[in-house]
């Protein structure tokens, strides 16, 4: 950190960003947020990192991508932390293992499975890995009051943050499928242990990016190298409309807990 503050990997300095902040793992993801936001500006760049902070009907907000997996998320996390950040959300993606959630849905995390090991060094073997009760609700209320004018499915449950995105074949996937996991993702449980450890509060709403557990399993076994998984991302429109619903819903969200804060509730 800079004698002014700013942060070593982020290049982010107090004042720069608001207490609501977006994590994407894409740093391109963070111009379609920027889209939504008023007076969006981009702030900074440096490595997987890049910064825009606008308003959304007046609150401040900023987004942040965190790059994949939970070592650099847990790195833009303590470092947004130092400058002023409260609420972290990441949004973005997540395979999924139960039949219900289709490409496109929503999936709001209510936990996340550790199967990472940057968490292990914020939080022991046995503490488990949850966002802010208060803030997810928020997520899933207005997940609810959004669902018919967005025309989309979300679901709330359980998740599972992983190290290897091509080495979690399918006995893991089944594993994670009768647990009752709903979705796979690589930086929940980062986000979580680091805000619980410096007392703010983590988020997460995703959309899903395949819906067949059974093929996951299959594409995603070690012999096969894990390239078929390429087709859940590219050329997906259900997903494409899934990450511009998880924007507006999280979004929404902020705008109406921000409203409930004032308001002393």
């Amino acid at each position: 950190m800079s004698e002014a503050g700013r942060q070593y990997h982020i290049h982010l300095a107090p004042g720069e960003i608001g207490e609501y902040v977006l994590l994407p793992g894409d740093p391109a993801r963070c111009d379609i947020v920027a889209q939504y936001l008023d007076d969006a500006k981009k702030v900074a760049e440096h490595r997987e990192h890049r910064t825009f902070t606008g308003r959304y009907k007046g609150v401040k907000t900023s987004v942040t991508s965190t790059g994949m997996g939970c070592p650099s998320t847990a790195i833009a996390c303590e470092e947004l932390i130092n400058i002023g950040a409260e609420y972290l959300i990441r949004i973005g993606s997540t395979g999924v293992y139960q039949p219900q959630i289709k490409k496109g849905d929503l999936l709001i995390s209510t936990g996340s499975v550790r199967e990472e090991g940057t968490s292990s060094y914020y939080l022991p073997p046995n503490f488990p890995a949850v966002p802010d009760f208060d803030f997810t609700r928020a997520l899933i209320d207005t997940a609810a009051d959004m669902q018919a004018e967005l025309g989309c499915n979300y679901h709330y449950g359980i998740n599972v943050s992983c190290d290897a995105f091509y080495r979690c074949g399918p006995d893991f996937t089944k594993k994670m499928h009768d647990l009752g996991v709903h979705g796979a993702e690589m930086e929940s449980a980062a986000i979580y242990a680091v805000c619980h450890v410096r007392g703010k509060h983590g988020a997460m709403i995703a959309a899903a990016s395949a819906e067949n557990w059974r093929q996951l399993a299959t594409e995603a076994a070690p012999d096969s190298g894990g390239a078929n998984i390429q087709k859940y991302e590219l050329d997906n429109p259900a997903l494409k409309k899934g990450w511009d619903d998880e924007i507006r819903v999280v979004l929404e969200t902020i705008y109406r807990f921000e409203q409930r804060r004032k308001q002393g509730g």
